[in-house]
């Protein structure tokens, strides 16, 4: 993340959906229970999926009182992104 901390996606991917869902770096969320809610929204969400529809999932899903530090649900997306992309090379 651009002045931030490292954000990693660690997934798999099942019929064309997001599995296994585990995000992980050097950043901090309060309350931490926001870290399972993420993965959870993440989960099933389509391989198609763009950054917007990604972050705008992320967004939608915490409560308004999460605290993110050194993240962003943009960030998440893109590391999503990024996962997937080097999930297809492999």
């Amino acid at each position: 993340m651009p002045g931030g901390k490292l954000v990693v996606v660690d997934l798999d991917v099942r019929d064309g959906r997001l599995a296994r869902v585990q995000l992980s770096g050097d950043f901090f969320l309060e309350p931490d229970s926001a870290l399972r809610t993420i993965d959870a929204v993440l989960e099933g969400q389509s391989v198609c999926a763009d950054e917007s529809t990604l972050a705008s999932a992320i967004r939608g899903a915490l409560a308004p009182d999460v605290m993110m530090y050194g993240i962003s649900p943009e960030a998440i997306a893109v590391a999503v992104r990024r996962a997937l992309q080097e999930e297809h090379a492999a």
